[in-house]
This record gives C-alpha cells, sequence and structure tokens, in this order.
C-alpha cells in the first residue's frame, strides 16, 4: 500500500520561494504582480534578495533590469547634490557630522555649529522676527528639527549593535539617518520632521547598508532616502498635523480600523469602545504612523514589512488588516479585562506568531 505525499517542511518551503523570487528576479523584465505575489508570503533571508525585492516594490528600481545601473546612478547623483545643498557648510566648506561614504551631516541655510552665517541675512531682519519668511526665524525652527532628530536617532533601536554603542560601524549608521532625515525635513516644508520618523527609515537602511554586494550597501543611504520618500508619500496624511482631524489624517484611520474591527468582530469591538473606552488613539496611533515598528522584534518587523510593502495601493489597507489581526487574536483576554488591563496589553503586544498574524489579516480582506 503506498504511503500518503509527504507534506513539504518548512525549510523545504522556504527554499522553494526563494528560488521563486530569484526565478522572478532574474526575468529580464521583472512581474511585478508576480514579486508582489510572492514576496507578500515573506522575502527569505540573505544573499540580498531582500534589498532588490524592496527596492522593486517600493518603485525605486524600474522592472526593466536593463535600466538599473542607468537609474541607480541618476538617483545616487542626485543625491550627492542634496546632501551639497543642505548639509554642507557654504562658508568653510566643513560639514557638521561625519559619516560613511563621505558623508556630510547637519547643516543646511549656511548653518554651522549652531552659528548662522551673517552674510547671508538681510540687513533688515530682525533676530526677534517672527516672520515666515526671516532668517532668524528659519534658523531656530531648523535648529530644533535637528535637535529632534538627533535624539530620535540616538535612541534608535539601542539593543541593537548595528545602531547603537561606540563602534565606527553604529555611528557612521546613526550619520546615515540622521542625514536622511535631516534633507527629508528641509525638502518637504509641509511636514518636516515629525518624531519617529526615524523608526520608520531604521527597516530600509538596515535591509539596504547589510545588502551582500557593496556596489549596493556603499549606497545605502541613498537608496533608503529615496525608498523612505517613496513609503511616506502613501502615509503622508498620517503625520500633517493639519489633517489630524480629518478623514484622511491620523484621527480618520484610527476611526476605519475601528470600523474593520466592527465588521468581523462586534462583540469586540463594543467591548473595546464602549464597554471599557479603550480609545485606538491610545494603542493604535503608535501601531498605524511607526508601521508597527515598536510592537514586534526587529526580525519580526522586517517579515511584516514584506508584506506592507507588497500591497500595489500602499501599505495603509494591509496596515490596517494586520492591526485588526491583532486584535482578533487576543480577543479573549480583552473580553475578559477591563480598561487597565486592556491598555496594557494593547500597549505592550505579547509576543506572537507572526505567520499566523498575517495569515489571519490576510483572511480579513
Amino acid at each position: 500500500m503506498a504511503s500518503p505525499p509527504r507534506s513539504p517542511q518548512p525549510a523545504e518551503l522556504e527554499i522553494s520561494r526563494q528560488s521563486r523570487i530569484l526565478a522572478a528576479l532574474s526575468k529580464k523584465v521583472i512581474d511585478l504582480d508576480e514579486l508582489r505575489m510572492l514576496a507578500a508570503q515573506g522575502v527569505p533571508d540573505g544573499a540580498g534578495v531582500r534589498s532588490t525585492v524592496w527596492k522593486l516594490l517600493l518603485s525605486y528600481l524600474p522592472n526593466d533590469r536593463a535600466l538599473w545601473e542607468q537609474e541607480l546612478a541618476k538617483k545616487r547623483s542626485q543625491y550627492e547634490a542634496f546632501k551639497d545643498e543642505f548639509l554642507t557648510n557654504t562658508v568653510g566648506g566643513n560639514s557638521a557630522a561625519g559619516g560613511s561614504e563621505g558623508h556630510g551631516g547637519g547643516n543646511a541655510e549656511h548653518v554651522e555649529n549652531g552659528f548662522l552665517d551673517r552674510s547671508e541675512i538681510a540687513q533688515d531682519d530682525h533676530p526677534l522676527s517672527l516672520g515666515k519668511t526671516s532668517e532668524w526665524n528659519q534658523f531656530a525652527e531648523y535648529s530644533e528639527i535637528i535637535e529632534q532628530v538627533d535624539r530620535d536617532v540616538k535612541r534608535t533601536h539601542p539593543d541593537m549593535h548595528f545602531f547603537c554603542g561606540d563602534s565606527s560601524f553604529a555611528k557612521s549608521n546613526q550619520d546615515s539617518l540622521r542625514n536622511i532625515l535631516i534633507i527629508f525635513a528641509k525638502l518637504n516644508a509641509g511636514i518636516r520632521y515629525v518624531q519617529g520618523m526615524n523608526e520608520i527609515l531604521a527597516p530600509l537602511f538596515f535591509v539596504f547598508r547589510n545588502d551582500p554586494d557593496y556596489k549596493n550597501s556603499n549606497f545605502a543611504e541613498a537608496d533608503s532616502f529615496f525608498c523612505f520618500v517613496e513609503l511616506l508619500s502613501g502615509l503622508r496624511d498620517n503625520f500633517c498635523q493639519k489633517l489630524d482631524n480629518s478623514a484622511v489624517g491620523i484621527r480618520g484611520t484610527l476611526s476605519k480600523l475601528m470600523q474593520l474591527l466592527k465588521k468581523y468582530d462586534g462583540e469586540l469591538q463594543h467591548h473595546l469602545e464602549i464597554t471599557t473606552e479603550v480609545n485606538p488613539q491610545f494603542y493604535a496611533f503608535r501601531w498605524i504612523t511607526l508601521l508597527l515598528t515598536q510592537e514586534f522584534n526587529f526580525a519580526d518587523t522586517i517579515h511584516i514589512w514584506d508584506t506592507l510593502l507588497s500591497d500595489p495601493d500602499g501599505p495603509q489597507e494591509t496596515l490596517l488588516r494586520i492591526c485588526c489581526a491583532m486584535l482578533i487574536l487576543v480577543r479573549k483576554r480583552l473580553l475578559a479585562g477591563d480598561f487597565t488591563s486592556n491598555l496594557k496589553l494593547l500597549q505592550s503586544y505579547p509576543p506572537t506568531n507572526i505567520g499566523h498574524l498575517l495569515y489571519v489579516a490576510n483572511k480579513l480582506q
């Protein structure tokens, strides 16, 4: 009697998925729909696969492989121009921060070591002027941004030697994060820098900096900048303070999460919002604005991001499904809990099987 067919083991499935992704990446013109479908199930670690996949998913690389070299050279050159414009002192030629890749740091609009170049200031521009066009006012605002970026960068994943510590490698990585965030703030005056953006940048930079191909890892800063801009373009309404209370701002997004929960588990939604009065603002604000980077360990975050970045319409809808699945997976504890215990649980989400979480989230489509 023939024995029943053996189910493939997890390691075999991982190898199979990796071979399928490698095959998809080897095509002259990459089928992005196929790549998204494969990546949504998780990109295998190693061989620099994730670095390439994420760049494709974020439209940084064109799907025509023949254009990659030309496009990368153009973007990396453009980033160097941004650094020259926003980070390099125009008078002394020195930069305010060191770093890898000849990284300059920290000053734009003629700021060096906290001082504004007087030659750039109009004679009728008084230091106490509050006018938006005042060089003094812009300098003060910019100094505050640099200080906030500095504080946040130093707090980025303090448990990881990659980001934190006294090594020159960690310090150069911090410089790169700092450079990217300051340039972003200068180029996006409507948003500038919002606390927590460093946490969204960190996974991108980590993946690109760890690409085994030094031709890519050496340009992790430039590549991360453009992918960060693309990622935030679909999320910028969550960071725009003027839209906080609008339908497209963060409150509107939190409302969508509760509507989704009500659709799939009305009892849980009622218990959370009505019975125990646990406002989603208290826990899901962080989940959504920081793309779950603070709720799971770094490796699990990377896995979740494979799925988030695979959504052709941007990560928002997939993110809401994952957040909804997080609530459903702890429903028994939530239904048995009061305001205090439920808030504690959701503000410090318990360890969970990420594969199962993503499976449940996928079922909510």
